[in-house]
C-alpha cells in the first residue's frame, strides 16, 4: 500500500502531465497553416459578427466544415490563437453557418469595432490551478489528512447502521423501485462513510440518486449534488424535486447553464437564503464551484456524486473536501474521462475504478429502456448476464404508421438490432455512402410518425456529423424537426435515450481502424452506442472495416472481436455499396 505522500505525488504528477499535453497538442494545432486547420475541420475562417446581446455572441460565416460541436470551448481571433485580445468562448449553437456563442474571457468591444475576418480555433483552459490547490488542502487539512486520503487508500473501512438499514428497506418496500434500487439506497443511506451504486444504461440512476437525497434531507442533512457536467447536475435536481416538490433544493452557479433547471439557481450560495434554513436541503454545484466564491467554506453532511465514472481523483477530491460521506453513481462500463492519455492510465485515475472492488457497492440491475433483445448483448458483454429490461420494456416495439417506404424491410419492428452492411471500402473519417443512406432511412421514419425528438443518430467523428447534418438540412424545411434531430458523437449522447437509435461507423479501411481501435470500437464508447435505444438499434457501416480474420496484434484482435460479436448479435443486411435493387 503506497504512502499517503506517494499518492499525493503521483495525483499532481498526473494534472501538471495532463494540462501540459493538452496545451502541447493544442499548440502544435495551432502552429499549423490555417489552410491546413480548415481543411481539417480544426477551424473556421472567415466569420463575421452578427450581433451581440449581454454576452452572447451571434455569428455568420460563409463555410463551416469544423469539427466544432455545441458545448466546445473556442477562441475567437484575427490572426493567432494567443493574442492577448482574442476572445475566449463557448459554443452554444451550431447552425452550420449560423454561429451562436457566450462570452467567457475578453474583451467585445474589440469584436464590435472589428465586426468581420475573424477565424475560430479550439480552446483550451487550463484547470490545473484548481486541482493542486484541492491536493494541497487534502494534505494539510483534518478532513484530508485523517478521513479522505486514508479512505482512498483503503485504510478506513466504512461501517453500517444495520437499524437505519432495515428501516429504510420497510420505508422503501412501499414505493414502486425495485429491489436493487432499494437494497441500494439503503445500504447508502446507513453507511457512515462511502458507497458506490452502479447503473448500467436505463436503470432508474437519477431516481434511485434522488431517492436518497429525500431520506437524507427528511434527516435534517445538508447534501451536495455534484458531478462532471451541468446537465447531470441539472437532472438530479430536477428528479430531486419531482420525487418530492416540498424538498429545499436549488443550484448555484452560472444562470447560462440553468436553462434546463426546473429548481431556482442562484450566483452564489449567500444569495439563495439557505444558509438561513435550520433542516435538511440539497445544492446542485460543480466541485469547481466549492474552490470559488459561490461556495467556499460551505459545509455539507453528505455528497452526492453523479457521472462518477467519469470524475477523475483529483477532482474527486475537490468535492469530497466538502463533507464527511460520499456516495458516487456511475458505470465504469460506460465512457472514462476524455483525456490525452490513453484509456488504461485514465482508468487508474477515475475515482469509481478506484475504490471499485472493495465491497461497499451495489448494482441497478432492471433497465427501464432496453427490450429483451436490445440488452442481451449489453448484459452478456459488461454485466456479467445480471442486466435485465423490466416486464414494461421487454415486449417494447418499434410502433410504425401503415404509410410505406422503400426502408420497410430495415425498419421491420420484429428486428430490433440491424445491421445494414453497405459494403463500402476505402472510407476513413467520413462516408457520404452510409450518409446517404442513413439520411433516408431518418426520412422514412419521419414518414412513419416516429417524432424527430426520438430519432438520435451516433457517429464517431465529427466530419461525418456534419456531413449528415448538411444534407439533412437540405431535405428538412422545418427549422424544429431538423434541430430535433440529434446527430452527435459518443460522448454527447452518453444519458440520453431515444427510440430509434442510427449508428454510423463511418470508417470501412481496416487498416484505418486498426490504427485508432482504442477510440472508435473501445468497448465503453460500444456499450455507450448500443444502449442508448429503446426499441430499435441500426447499425450502419461496412463488413470491410472488421472481417478480415485474425490481426496480427492480439490486443487488436481482441477489440475487433468484441465488434463481431455485436454484429451476430444483429440481423445483418447486406446492400452492396447502399444500393436498392
Amino acid at each position: 500500500m503506497s504512502s499517503t505522500q506517494d499518492l499525493l505525488n503521483r495525483l499532481k504528477h498526473f494534472v501538471k502531465a495532463e494540462a501540459e499535453a493538452q496545451y502541447s497538442v493544442l499548440k502544435q494545432q495551432w502552429s499549423q497553416p490555417l489552410a491546413l486547420r480548415v481543411a481539417k475541420g480544426w477551424a473556421i475562417e472567415g466569420i463575421s459578427l452578427v450581433a451581440y446581446d449581454e454576452g452572447l455572441i451571434k455569428l455568420h460565416c460563409d463555410t463551416n466544415n469544423s469539427r466544432f460541436r455545441e458545448g466546445d470551448l473556442v477562441v475567437l481571433h484575427q490572426d493567432n490563437p494567443e493574442d492577448p485580445e482574442a476572445l475566449h468562448l463557448e459554443l452554444e449553437y451550431d447552425g452550420d453557418t449560423a454561429l451562436e456563442a457566450s462570452l467567457k474571457t475578453g474583451n467585445h468591444l474589440h469584436l464590435l469595432a472589428n465586426p468581420s475576418g475573424w477565424i475560430m480555433d479550439q480552446d483550451f483552459i487550463d484547470l490545473s490551478m484548481f486541482y493542486l490547490d484541492a491536493l494541497n488542502v487534502a494534505a494539510d487539512s483534518l478532513r484530508g489528512r485523517d478521513l479522505i486520503l486514508p479512505l482512498l487508500q483503503g485504510k478506513i473501512q466504512p461501517k453500517m447502521d444495520y437499524a437505519r438499514y432495515e428501516r429504510t428497506l420497510d420505508f422503501l418496500s412501499q414505493t414502486h423501485l425495485n429491489e436493487s434500487q432499494i437494497e441500494s439506497i439503503a445500504l447508502a443511506y446507513a453507511t457512515d462513510l462511502l458507497h458506490l451504486i452502479q447503473g448500467p444504461p436505463g436503470t432508474g440512476k437519477t431516481l434511485t440518486l434522488a431517492y436518497l437525497a429525500k431520506l437524507l434531507i427528511d434527516d435534517e442533512q445538508r447534501v451536495l449534488i455534484t458531478g462532471l457536467t451541468h446537465r447531470s447536475i441539472n437532472n438530479a435536481l430536477n428528479k430531486i424535486s419531482q420525487v418530492d416538490p416540498t424538498m429545499p433544493v436549488c443550484k448555484i452557479g452560472n444562470p447560462q447553464q440553468a436553462r434546463d433547471l426546473l429548481v431556482e439557481n442562484y450566483e452564489n450560495f449567500m444569495d439563495s437564503q439557505f444558509g438561513d434554513l435550520h433542516g435538511g436541503y440539497a445544492i446542485g454545484a460543480t466541485p469547481f464551484a466549492r474552490f470559488s466564491q459561490r461556495l467556499s467554506n460551505v459545509e455539507f453532511d453528505t455528497i452526492l456524486f453523479d457521472e462518477a465514472s467519469q470524475i477523475t481523483l483529483p477532482l474527486a477530491i475537490m468535492g469530497m473536501l466538502g463533507g464527511d460521506k460520499y456516495i458516487f453513481f456511475g458505470d465504469e462500463n460506460q465512457l472514462p474521462p476524455v483525456s490525452v492519455f490513453s484509456e488504461q492510465q485514465v482508468n487508474r485515475y477515475t475515482i469509481f475504478n478506484f475504490l471499485a472492488g472493495r465491497g461497499d457497492e451495489t448494482m441497478l440491475n432492471v433497465t427501464y429502456r432496453l427490450n429483451d433483445i436490445l440488452v442481451v448483448w449489453p448484459s452478456k458483454t459488461f454485466y456479467q448476464n445480471l442486466l435485465v429490461p423490466s416486464s414494461e420494456a421487454a415486449p417494447r416495439r418499434l410502433q410504425l404508421s401503415k404509410s410505406h417506404s422503400r426502408w420497410d424491410f430495415v425498419l421491420d419492428p420484429t428486428a430490433p438490432a440491424v445491421f445494414l452492411d453497405l459494403c463500402h471500402c476505402n472510407t476513413t473519417v467520413r462516408s457520404r455512402t452510409e450518409a446517404d443512406t442513413l439520411v433516408e432511412i431518418i426520412l422514412a421514419l419521419l414518414t412513419h410518425g416516429i417524432p424527430p425528438e426520438e430519432i438520435g443518430v451516433l457517429v464517431p467523428f465529427r466530419a461525418q456529423s456534419r456531413l449528415i447534418r448538411s444534407l439533412l438540412r437540405r431535405l428538412i424545411s422545418d427549422e424544429t424537426t431538423f434541430r430535433n434531430i440529434v446527430v452527435d458523437t459518443v460522448e454527447r449522447m452518453q444519458g440520453q435515450e431515444r427510440d430509434v437509435m442510427l449508428v454510423s461507423f463511418a470508417t470501412s479501411s481496416l487498416a484505418f481502424a486498426t490504427q485508432i481501435a482504442d477510440f472508435l470500437i473501445q468497448p465503453q464508447r460500444l456499450n455507450v452506442a448500443v444502449t442508448r435505444a429503446r426499441t430499435k438499434l441500426i447499425l450502419i457501416g461496412s463488413h470491410h472495416m472488421f472481417d478480415e480474420g485474425p490481426l496480427a496484434d492480439p490486443d487488436d484482435d481482441g477489440i475487433f472481436s468484441l465488434l463481431r460479436s455485436l454484429i451476430d448479435h444483429c440481423y445483418t443486411i447486406t446492400l452492396p455499396e447502399g444500393r436498392l435493387d
